[in-house]
């Protein structure tokens, strides 16, 4: 069912350091170099797979979605009593001083691994032109998303574009954003214009040319939004224009052959069980991750491969962890599966959608008005307070729980609940590996939305597409009314956060989050937002690297001394 195609975590990116010779200056005969490596096209392909398997985290407190959710008015931190990391993130403290110490490397791994591609790619030899400048974009595209991901939650970092070991201080916003815009415009002008359904599964998960059109989009929103700027600057000199970006948002609407689905639901894993009461009675019936979904544009793919032994090939960011993170935790309430409980759901996020928007009780569970009997007498069930639950709100994103299904051993007749996975996987037997969804990073929707909220010419047509689908009336596409859709339309996919922050409503939002009544550990409890505004909504560093840079690293303002 599934295809990862960065199982390989290849050794450049550790070779880039004196590997060649030895005191005895002879030739190593049993590993790869910088040097030697980057001659084919094939090279170039692995060497990009790994870059790829930088985007996934092994530590799911630390993992994007999970942190950027957290972090917004969406969410509370959840988890266990003794889950600090989750309380804090969700609170605006800090637990330890490298907490999110992963959050930070994963993306420099990246870099420099993506750094050693463009530095070397003019040694590989390709026949055809067309697959070279696709490689070749891809890496610009990687650089300039690890880079993006990494200023969005740490602020502008150090702009590191050498493989050679430097100590460098952070970038201002112009340098750092004017590098991220330029190795974008070189990705969107190298990359073929493949339509969708002409690009091959085995591809699937790799970036494009309409994937990077729309991550400028969101690369332009945030830094002009969260900068008070009216361009994007570009490495070098220039600028990007609004109107630039808009041009390569029609061209991915019109062009790329991506679409929205008929029903929302249907992107949601949830939508393949239909002994599921809400997804027989809808009528639901999932696209899938090999190619059916259209309205995914771009996506990180995972595959059942996960473990706990890197050596031996395993690593736990093969598997989504970002879903285990999320699940309900330590019990299922069927088709929705057991994890650690992060993120239960802000109830002012349910009350916010409008009537008849299908939206709501498609990404939301509410465990008070669902109850689904299970056929092969596995008893539904849901307990406040399991395995001592904090922030408990009643309600639970669907978009990323675990889905399970019955599963009959036919040995024994006897039925149990797995993952849907385990049904092309057997294997497949532990709750904290067999989680395989695709992590979607940019939807169809997106990129319709930020059409709309640029101000396309095409911007009323773009925002009732996705109202029209959601079975609501056209508004007027405002930018309020553009807010509240992008709330609603993209809950739960690590975007509100950074929406809240480029459009200075971040301190706002979270101190209209007071009174929630919750659940600790079953208990009757109220919820009051902590945020802290000098913060600005960023990230600490780790101190470890403070540390190591005797200084030149400076930590993020509102972080001083935690």
């Amino acid at each position: 069912m599934k295809n990862i195609f960065y199982q390989l975590f290849i050794a450049i990116a550790f070779l880039a350091t004196g590997c060649v010779e030895d005191f005895l200056d002879t030739k190593n005969l049993y590993q790869k170099s910088d040097e030697s490596y980057y001659k084919t096209p094939a090279d170039i392909e692995e060497a990009l797979a790994g870059a790829y398997a930088a985007i996934p985290l092994d530590a799911g407190n630390n993992n994007p979605f999970i942190v950027a959710e957290l972090m917004s008015d969406d969410c509370f931190g959840g988890g266990g009593s003794n889950d600090d990391g989750f309380h804090a993130t969700d609170g605006y403290t800090l637990t330890t001083e490298n907490y999110y110490n992963e959050l930070f490397e994963r993306n420099y791994q990246g870099i420099l691994r993506v750094n050693l591609i463009i530095k070397r790619f003019d040694n590989a030899e390709f026949d055809d032109e067309d697959a070279r400048n696709q490689a070749l974009g891809e890496a610009h595209f990687l650089r300039a998303y690890f880079f993006f991901r990494a200023s969005q939650f740490f602020g502008p970092v150090p702009l590191k574009l050498e493989t050679a070991p430097a100590n460098i201080p952070r970038a201002t916003p112009e340098e750092m954003y004017g590098q991220i815009a330029l190795d974008l415009k070189t990705a969107i002008e190298l990359m073929p214009a493949k339509r969708y359904q002409s690009i091959e599964v085995t591809r699937l998960g790799h970036a494009n040319k309409w994937v990077a059109e729309g991550i400028m989009a969101r690369v332009f929103l945030f830094y002009t939004g969260t900068y008070g700027k009216t361009e994007l600057p570009l490495a070098g000199g220039g600028s990007i224009t609004k109107n630039q970006v808009i041009a390569w948002l029609d061209d991915c609407v019109q062009n790329s052959g991506h679409d929205l689905l008929p029903d929302f639901r249907d992107n949601w894993a949830y939508s393949s069980v239909q002994r599921y009461g809400y997804t027989a009675t809808n009528g639901l019936s999932w696209a899938g991750e090999q190619g059916g979904n259209y309205e995914t544009v771009w996506a990180i793919k995972y595959g059942p491969y996960g473990g706990w032994d890197p050596p031996s090939g395993q690593e736990l960011s093969y598997t989504n962890q970002h879903v285990l993170y999320s699940g309900l935790r330590q019990q299922f309430y069927i088709p929705f599966g057991q994890g650690w409980g992060g993120g239960p759901v802000n109830p002012q996020l349910w009350d916010s959608f409008e009537p008849g928007d299908i939206r709501r009780e498609g990404s939301i569970l509410n465990v008070n008005i669902m109850g689904n009997p299970d056929e092969n007498n596995i008893p539904e069930r849901y307990i406040w307070g399991s395995d001592n639950q904090m922030h408990e709100t009643g309600l639970w994103q669907k978009k990323y729980l675990p889905i399970y299904d019955s599963v009959q051993n036919t040995s024994t007749g006897k039925w149990s609940l797995r993952s849907i996975y385990c049904l092309d996987y057997p294997s497949l037997s532990d709750m904290q590996l067999w989680n395989l969804q695709d992590d979607v990073l940019l939807r169809f929707s997106d990129v319709l939305l930020m059409g709309a909220e640029l101000g396309s010419a095409n911007a009323q047509a773009y925002f009732d597409r996705v109202r029209t689908r959601a079975g609501l009336a056209s508004k007027t596409a405002s930018l309020e009314n553009i807010k509240l859709e992008r709330r609603h339309e993209l809950a739960f996919e690590g975007l509100r956060h950074f929406d809240l922050i480029r459009w200075g409503d971040i301190a706002s939002a979270h101190a209209a989050v007071v009174n929630i009544p919750v659940k600790n550990t079953g208990v009757d409890a109220i919820y009051n937002d902590t945020y802290r505004s000098e913060t600005g909504g960023f990230l600490p560093l780790p101190q470890t690297e403070i540390t190591l840079s005797e200084g030149v690293l400076t930590q993020t303002p509102g972080w001083e001394g935690y």
